[in-house]
């Protein structure tokens, strides 16, 4: 998210069924286990994703070349911890095969230029899906015991998370 921006628009990669039972199969665990999880949130918007762009306003933009490179192959590795302060950001590091660098580069290429979130612009991204927000440090061990093992799947399709509005559109 951009520093003290809740209002956001983002470009997401949808995983396939299988990834996703998988996913949210480790955010049932986490919740469980009394940890925190992206599984608590009840907003039927709340998918597992990988984000690929996020900046504070997006006008509506055609995304047909990255939209043709779908399926691309997704692997969902070793869980990764973004640190902020006691807390932090629990994760599925996500392989950046080649196909997955194409996807991103053609979104970015697709949209005009903006104030792109750091942790999503060409050269700096790390491709994750989250699995719990605001996990405290001293948990994370807990919360690394809980998940499933790593696995291959696809990223199937594209979605536009508006935060202002509280609306998902697809793309393609």
């Amino acid at each position: 998210m951009l520093e003290g921006m809740r209002d956001i628009v983002s470009i997401e990669l949808l995983l396939d069924p299988a990834s996703e039972a998988a996913v949210r199969a480790d955010w049932q665990a986490l919740a469980a286990a009394g940890l925190s999880s992206a599984g608590r949130n009840p907003s039927p918007s709340n998918r597992p994703h990988v984000t690929l762009l996020v900046r504070p306003a997006l006008e509506p933009v055609e995304f047909d070349e990255a939209v043709s490179r779908l399926p691309v192959p997704v692997v969902l590795g070793e869980p990764i911890v973004f640190r902020h302060g006691d807390r932090g950001v629990l994760a599925r590091r996500v392989e950046p095969t080649s196909e997955l660098l194409e996807l991103h580069l053609s979104v970015h290429a697709a949209a005009p230029p903006g104030p792109d979130a750091r942790h999503t612009r060409p050269g700096e991204w790390t491709p994750h899906v989250t699995l719990a927000r605001r996990l405290r440090l001293d948990a994370v061990e807990s919360a690394l015991r809980t998940l499933g093992p790593q696995r291959s799947g696809e990223g199937v399709a594209l979605r536009r998370w508006d935060a202002a509005r509280a609306e998902v559109t697809p793309i393609g």
